[in-house]
């Protein structure tokens, strides 16, 4: 988990009931959101590297069976969080990209930053470089309540206008590729509102909940 304050309403990653099975979350402390959502040079300049490396091994000595992230950006640190346990490390909802290129022509992405969400970060999640242009991403409003209220790291956020923020987000990606069929949930804080973009856009939503190499190991 980031170390965060603002709300975690059903749905979200940080609730108690996302997995559905136990889950055991663990805070960096220090890996607040504007530190993480960042180009890869970004990331590595604040220095957080070392410090998930030391949590994702302490849950490993605790028992995890499985080990996540709080934001789709780790998946810039998925080799290094894999290398340094032996129990499957899924660091991000992107990682679902290339199943789906696997059977769609494209995929679109929503993300909390579009500025900031590049093609390292699609490369970073198993996406071949010839696949890239296949894989459509679309921000929510950089200065609406969703993206400050996360990334400003608030106590406090406006459920109804940050719903309203991400659907139109949906919209306006369904509009710019109107062939879209599936779009992957970059953000952890998004899935609260899945139902609704499903309902506005007709395209199925992919969050980090549906990654079968996360509830393997407990079906095993």
């Amino acid at each position: 988990m980031l170390d965060t304050r603002f709300p975690r309403i059903p749905g979200d990653i940080g609730h108690p009931d996302a997995f559905g099975v136990p889950t055991s979350l663990r805070t960096v402390k220090g890996a607040w959101p504007d530190k993480v959502v960042q180009s890869a040079a970004g990331l590595r300049g604040a220095r957080v590297v070392p410090a998930f490396v030391f949590v994702v091994r302490a849950m490993e000595r605790d028992g995890a069976k499985a080990i996540t992230t709080s934001c789709g950006f780790l998946v810039l640190l998925q080799k290094e969080l894999q290398a340094a346990v032996k129990v499957p490390v899924i660091t991000s909802s992107l990682m679902q990209l290339p199943g789906l290129l696997a059977t769609n022509a494209k995929v679109g992405v929503l993300t909390i930053s579009s500025g900031k969400l590049g093609q390292e970060h699609i490369r970073a999640a198993g996406v071949p470089r010839e696949r890239l242009k296949d894989v459509v991403i679309q921000g929510v409003d950089p200065k609406g309540e969703f993206a400050t209220a996360i990334l400003g790291n608030q106590l406090y956020m406006d459920v109804i206008k940050t719903s309203e923020e991400v659907v139109a987000a949906a919209v306006a990606l369904k509009k710019r590729e109107p062939s879209l069929e599936h779009v992957v949930l970059e953000c952890t804080n998004m899935p609260p509102y899945r139902e609704a973009i499903e309902a506005a856009t007709g395209m199925k939503t992919w969050a980090l909940t549906d990654d079968e190499r996360l509830l393997r190991p407990f079906r095993d």
